[in-house]
């Protein structure tokens, strides 16, 4: 009774393609690159940043992703101007992100 049902398995080998990089360890410079929403640990692309005005030197705290103009307090000078996404430093404006 067990000789009139044989199946015959054949076993069938897949080789994985080896994957360039690492996607456990991805590298900064890609994660960077990638959306904020699909990175291995989700972070915003926006920051504050202290930007210098050329005129007075007095520093002032931006958003880095602006939607205003945003003039020093002190000499009234334009420090940036709006784009659709990350703003525009006026020309001798020095900056650095703020840390954490």
């Amino acid at each position: 009774w067990a000789c009139e049902k044989m199946v015959i398995r054949t076993i069938v080998q897949f080789t994985m393609p080896l994957i360039e990089t690492d996607l456990l360890n991805p590298s900064a410079d890609l994660l960077k690159r990638q959306h904020k929403k699909k990175r291995l640990v989700q972070s915003p692309n926006s920051y504050f940043m202290d930007v210098k005005c050329p005129g007075c030197f007095n520093i002032t705290t931006i958003f880095s992703h602006a939607q205003t103009v945003v003039n020093c307090s002190a000499c009234t000078f334009v420090l940036c101007q709006p784009t659709g996404g990350v703003c525009r430093l006026t020309e001798g404006c020095s900056f650095r992100p703020k840390a954490e």
